[in-house]
């Protein structure tokens, strides 16, 4: 009895020796991390430092240890700046607007995509709707001025079908500005933001295809109980990450697209940043305005995140 007691192995105490054979079984992808993990580290967590600047009256030159101290007098400033508002309410506007179509229509267009049977013109299709993506907002943004001038494209179509009678400066009217700069997104983005979901429909097993065609359902009704339900955990997960950057649209489209006719609807959070903040050497208020823009970036995505988890039981946490 004593021989059979001393002949069992000794098992790995707790978690502690669990996660050392776990460590040692996967060193190589623990190694190819390190340059990811302190990239991130580099670039995302030591700049954090910097916000101590929105608590200082900040002047270049000074030492860390002389700077002047001010509290939150640049938050107090922040949030009795009418202006602030305003650029808070273009923000979540353009946000909003964009949430809707720049999330809707890439899983439109990647269902219909997924549709097409014939695979050449379906990878034509598909290489021509994502370059737009790489093509830069400087250029975006002259091709959208060129277009909506009172001579261009734009206008020569709707005078040649009759649909109005003289050119409209659409860029001039600052009730559509928000619509433009999120139309003109969506044509930006929406092949390359509907790549991820092509690709989690390749995951779809082909059997459920076949044995609705069986049940005589047509594609529409395969897209609807086989296709959207097999790419829902990458649709909701999307959504949440999107909630997440909510306010945090930048400014290089309103800055490229904007005039001074449609200035006050074309300011965004960003922009009013950069406004009033960095061109003026405002660079403590800057940093009260990028705090602001982070804590409601990080309230939301906790937020979204923990409504989908107790709704849909899907979470990225």
């Amino acid at each position: 009895m004593e021989a059979l007691t001393a002949a069992k192995p000794l098992k790995p105490r707790g978690k502690s020796g669990k996660f050392w054979r776990t460590l040692f079984q996967q060193k190589y992808l623990y190694l190819m991390s390190i340059p990811f993990v302190a990239w991130v580290f580099v670039f995302n967590y030591i700049p954090i430092w910097g916000w101590t600047m929105a608590f200082q009256r900040y002047r270049p030159g000074k030492s860390f240890m002389k700077q002047e101290w001010v509290g939150l007098d640049n938050f107090r400033e922040l949030f009795h700046d009418e202006r602030f508002y305003m650029a808070l309410k273009n923000t979540l506007a353009m946000s909003f607007m964009g949430l809707f179509a720049g999330f809707t229509i890439p899983i439109l267009f990647a269902l219909l995509l997924n549709e097409l049977r014939r695979q050449m013109f379906k990878r034509i299709v598909q290489t021509v709707s994502y370059l737009p993506h790489f093509v830069s907002w400087v250029v975006v943004a002259g091709i959208i001025n060129k277009m909506m001038s009172i001579d261009g494209g734009i206008n020569g179509l709707l005078m040649n079908l009759h649909i109005i009678a003289e050119p409209i400066q659409f860029l001039a009217k600052a009730d559509w500005f928000w619509g433009i700069v999120t139309a003109s997104d969506v044509w930006k983005e929406t092949g390359w933001n509907s790549i991820i979901y092509l690709a989690a429909m390749t995951g779809i097993d082909p059997e459920l295809y076949e044995a609705a065609r069986v049940d005589g359902a047509a594609r529409i009704r395969q897209m609807w109980h086989i296709t959207l339900p097999g790419i829902r955990t990458t649709i909701i997960i999307l959504l949440i990450m999107s909630i997440g950057n909510l306010i945090n649209i930048g400014f290089e489209k309103q800055f490229l697209l904007s005039n001074p006719i449609v200035a006050d609807k074309a300011e965004t959070l960003d922009l009013y940043a950069l406004n009033y903040g960095l061109q003026l050497g405002r660079y403590s208020f800057g940093t009260a305005i990028n705090i602001f823009n982070s804590v409601v970036a990080v309230i939301l995505l906790f937020t979204a995140n923990t409504i989908f988890k107790r709704t849909s039981k899907e979470s990225i946490m």
